[in-house]
């Protein structure tokens, strides 16, 4: 896994997305970006990522319709960072595939300790 850090984040707000993958590349990531839904499916079948953070409001189809997608050929995983905080949103994020769900406003070094503890839990991509 350490010889495959390579990370996808799909975000449609420029400022968000290099935060994000600012945060990903001084974990040790090697980031592929994409802001829609469409191009991320893409960049994560083009790159097969350990790990992708998805927003879920950005143009093309959201990111539970992305996630959904990605979950029908890789079993990366999939963080969403969105500023949607009800619990409905965070369980549709869940259905959808996702592994974690962060909402915005986020502190940097909180989404490196999520995606850290996340990395470190056994990979059951059967379970759900």
């Amino acid at each position: 896994m350490a010889d495959h850090r390579v990370a996808v984040v799909v975000e449609d707000d420029t400022d968000i997305r290099f935060l994000i993958s600012a945060v990903l590349e001084q974990s040790g990531f090697e980031v592929h970006e994409a802001a829609a839904g469409p191009e991320g499916v893409e960049a994560v079948r083009t790159h097969e990522p350990l790990l992708t953070t998805l927003d879920v409001s950005m143009p093309g189809f959201d990111g539970y319709e992305a996630a959904r997608r990605i979950r029908e050929f890789s079993d990366t995983y999939i963080v969403m960072i969105t500023a949607r905080a009800e619990e409905i949103d965070s369980l549709q994020g869940v259905q959808a595939g996702a592994d974690e769900y962060v909402t915005k406003p986020f502190r940097p070094r909180d989404l490196r300790a999520t995606i850290t503890a996340m990395l470190e839990r056994p990979r059951n991509p059967a379970a759900g």
